[in-house]
């Protein structure tokens, strides 16, 4: 029985911790001033970083990568299809992730914690819906790696089509 409740400790501890998807009390419909489907080609500020086919990424000029005046390791702006969709942002460490948690939190409504729930863990996932935008927060407690997306509801799955549609 002792050998059980170790085991179940080992795994809870690895287990992803995971929220449902809270519904956003502020959608932001975009990033920034930019709203979803936007040229970004064009803008003086943004320069292209990577480019496929149907996808072009941008990063922005002449200014360190910050998230809500939080600094972070990278931030770019998708297209798809000629067409801002998404927002990806990667920062390091535990005072960066408690900090943008935070943000996210006050902006666009507090995780639901209920009781029994594991909000710590070393995967954490967060999850908040509107009419126009998601958020996806994943942040690696063990490597102290964060990862967000804000992503176009109606945009967004077009990088999936792609994928499906150029897989070998």
């Amino acid at each position: 029985m002792r050998l059980l409740h170790v085991l179940l400790a080992g795994w809870m501890a690895c287990a992803p911790a995971l929220a449902a998807a809270v519904s956003m009390t502020n959608d932001p419909k975009g990033f920034g001033n930019i709203i979803w489907g936007a040229a970004l080609n064009a803008r003086a500020d943004l320069e292209p970083t990577t480019q496929g086919r149907n996808t072009i990424e941008y990063r922005f000029k002449n200014t360190p990568p910050s998230f809500a005046d939080i600094p972070v390791e990278s931030l770019h702006l998708s297209t798809v299809d000629g067409q801002f969709a998404r927002v990806t942002v990667r920062y390091r460490g535990e005072e960066t992730h408690k900090r943008i948690l935070a943000y996210l939190e006050s902006e666009f409504g507090r995780m639901e914690r209920l009781p029994g729930q594991m909000l710590r863990g070393l995967n954490q996932q967060y999850n908040w819906r509107g009419n126009e935008s998601e958020i996806n927060l994943t942040y690696q407690a063990g490597t102290e790696r964060g990862y967000l997306f804000l992503d176009s509801r109606t945009l967004a799955p077009r990088f999936n089509d792609l994928l499906a549609d150029t897989a070998e």
